[in-house]
């Protein structure tokens, strides 16, 4: 129960900072997205950049779901900025892997001292706040992962990550569930730092989770014109081709990365790094030629006039 109470405390850390970064800075993310309108490359320096600082694909995902549907955005411009939302993501693991738990208290006290002061910076006080509840919440997780390790019963469930496809069953079904890769990555860190987890099952369940964390777009689409739902449909096929593409050979390039990596905890982190920036950049190039042939295949009966180019 410590566990679980430490990975919600991770997941709501996660979402109040990326929340309170969108009421900082919101208007200035939507005119920045807006503003996407001919580069492919522009879309994805976009969304690599506006999800490293809100630390949440999903919410980057879920905006522009509702630009494409008011026709602001393109559809190809669209896929681009969530190509680069899939790059942008990996922050997450690079912050962990720091282990700069230790400056979790700092932040929430300096956070909770700025929300007081009387001038406009306050408003960045509790951005400031969750950032450092973020810190908190791992260096919780990790406390509260230590006494597994003397748990038989627990250890057997997880000798079953041994097996890759279960693995990355695991990344998909647990991100779609929490609604967030970052959680997902960032726990996978900590049970290899803590041994409970061999590298080559957490680059798995990293894979998997790329996945799992286009569930938000499909959801957010739901209710949407067919151009948004046909934007989250090939940002899930994107993801999907990437993982089928690299299955094969998943446990190669986990050893292949363990062996030229510092350590378990970084072979995940440029794992992860590596699958979605090769993945990217595969799909990136060809995608002028992808969008007609996605759009044609989304809508086999030629309804998409609506959407835009």
């Amino acid at each position: 129960m410590a566990v679980i109470a430490a990975i919600m405390l991770f997941l709501f850390a996660l979402r109040g900072f990326s929340q309170e970064l969108q009421t900082v800075g919101g208007d200035a993310l939507k005119r920045s997205l807006a503003r996407i309108t001919g580069s492919r490359w522009g879309g994805f320096l976009t969304g690599a950049l506006a999800t490293a600082l809100v630390q949440s694909s999903s919410a980057v995902s879920a905006i522009l779901i509702a630009f494409v549907d008011a026709g602001a955005i393109g559809f190809t411009e669209s896929l681009a900025v969530l190509l680069g939302a899939n790059v942008g993501t990996t922050s997450t693991a690079w912050l962990v892997s720091m282990r700069l738990t230790g400056l979790g208290p700092f932040f929430i006290v300096l956070g909770g001292l700025v929300s007081l002061v009387p001038f406009r910076i306050r408003v960045l006080g509790q951005a400031i706040f969750y950032f450092g509840f973020i810190f908190f919440a791992l260096d919780t997780l990790n406390g509260a992962l230590g006494p597994l390790r003397e748990q038989p019963l627990f250890l057997e469930w997880l000798a079953r990550a041994d097996d890759l496809w279960i693995a990355l069953l695991f990344g998909i079904v647990f991100t779609a569930v929490v609604q967030s890769s970052s959680v997902a990555v960032g726990v996978c860190i900590l049970f290899v730092q803590q041994g409970l987890l061999p590298p080559a099952s957490a680059v798995a369940i990293v894979v998997g989770a790329n996945i799992g964390t286009t569930s938000t777009a499909l959801i957010a689409s739901m209710q949407l014109s067919e151009g948004a739902k046909a934007t989250a449909w090939a940002n899930f096929l994107f993801n999907l081709a990437g993982v089928l593409l690299y299955l094969p050979f998943l446990h190669w390039f986990a050893d292949w990365l363990h062996a030229r990596t510092s350590g378990p905890t970084m072979t995940v982190v440029w794992a992860h790094l590596i699958f979605n920036l090769s993945v990217a950049l595969l799909f990136l190039l060809f995608l002028g030629r992808l969008a007609p042939v996605l759009k044609s295949w989304l809508f086999p009966n030629g309804n998409q006039s609506h959407l835009r180019q």
